[in-house]
């Protein structure tokens, strides 16, 4: 078994793609549009399935908002310099909410963005092999 996709419910899509594409250098992978069941998705991704999981942004007509919930955290990226991600993300506009820097009682580096939504995006530093 393995992880295919994660979902979340957006307010503005093309907002998010941008976001997703623009700001933290995914690929929009493919759209559907379902008018009658008043709903689009966009897939995107750093690759597609089977060989990488892809994240779901599903924009129901109508909705502009969503309660994010207290049970949601955030969603988690490898990178491989979390520093150099954070400036690339503020150039582009995006929110960084928490500095690079080690975690707290280690020394994993990690970062933290907020999407166009709320939605909390984790960067943990990843060094090439």
């Amino acid at each position: 078994m393995r992880i295919l996709h994660t979902m979340l419910r957006v307010g503005d899509l093309q907002r998010s793609i941008d976001f997703y594409t623009r700001v933290l250098g995914m690929k929009l992978l493919r759209t559907t549009d379902r008018p009658e069941q008043k709903y689009t998705l966009a897939f995107v991704g750093y690759g597609t399935n089977p060989d990488h999981a892809e994240l779901e942004l599903t924009y129901n007509y109508g909705t502009d908002s969503y309660d994010i919930g207290t049970a949601y955290g955030h969603i988690a990226i490898a990178v491989e310099d979390a520093y150099k991600t954070c400036d690339t993300v503020k150039a582009a506009g995006g929110n960084v909410t928490r500095e690079a820097g080690p975690v707290k009682g280690g020394t994993t580096v990690i970062a933290f963005v907020q999407d166009p939504d709320g939605y909390k995006i984790e960067l943990i530093e990843r060094k090439a092999a």
